[in-house]
């Protein structure tokens, strides 16, 4: 394990103070222009030498490659006790805003999982007040926290896969390269084409003074 590498440091202390079911939770898409913001939700074993070999390498997935991501999903579903993703639509990104769609989107992630959680931990600004379930936001968790870490390389890889498939019902915009972030080639592409249903209006709107 590098120095990098996120622990369970966290997750170890709750386990000894005798509660059992951690959930990590982490956000993929909040910045883009287009399509859902997506959240993870995990609940690892208290088996710290076993995790920290099954999931070796499994950090903030914006540091890991693809490929990377690829590898490391089906082996944190297979280490989980419980895992789900959930989505917040772009229309409820524009109607509620980014804060709420993507607290409604870990809500929705919390009741889709087999188990009932004992604690939240989540990446900072993902905190979620109206639950009476005690919990913890980090700073940078996903880079700290193997729990989050493992619930953003869940988010991230559902995510893409959808922006891909949107690519598909939605071409000319490149969505299966860039997943709806405002790359020069997104960007030209929607100068070009205007909007497609899954773009974000309200984040479109204040980016578009950008040149």
């Amino acid at each position: 394990m590098t120095r990098h590498d996120p622990t369970l440091f966290f997750e170890q202390e709750l386990w000894q103070s005798g509660l059992r079911y951690i959930a990590g939770l982490d956000e993929a898409g909040r910045g883009a222009l287009a399509g859902p913001v997506a959240v993870g939700a995990v609940i690892l074993p208290n088996d710290q030498p076993h995790l920290l070999s099954t999931l070796s390498g499994v950090r903030d997935s914006k540091q890991m490659t693809p490929l990377e991501r690829d590898s490391a999903a089906p082996r944190i579903k297979e280490a989980a006790l419980a895992w789900s993703v959930a989505f917040a639509s772009s229309g409820e990104i524009d109607s509620e805003g980014i804060v709420r769609a993507t607290r409604l989107a870990a809500l929705r992630a919390l009741q889709s999982l087999t188990l009932f959680p004992d604690y939240l931990l989540t990446d900072f600004r993902l905190e979620l007040p109206q639950l009476d379930i005690s919990q913890t936001a980090l700073v940078k968790g996903d880079a700290h926290c193997l729990s989050i870490a493992a619930a953003s390389v869940l988010a991230k890889t559902a995510r893409d896969a959808l922006m891909r498939e949107m690519d598909s019902q939605m071409p000319g915009y490149g969505l299966g390269k860039h997943k709806g972030y405002g790359t020069p080639a997104h960007r030209s592409a929607l100068k070009r084409m205007g909007y497609s249903p899954i773009h974000r209006r309200s984040f479109v709107l204040k980016e578009s003074r950008i040149t």
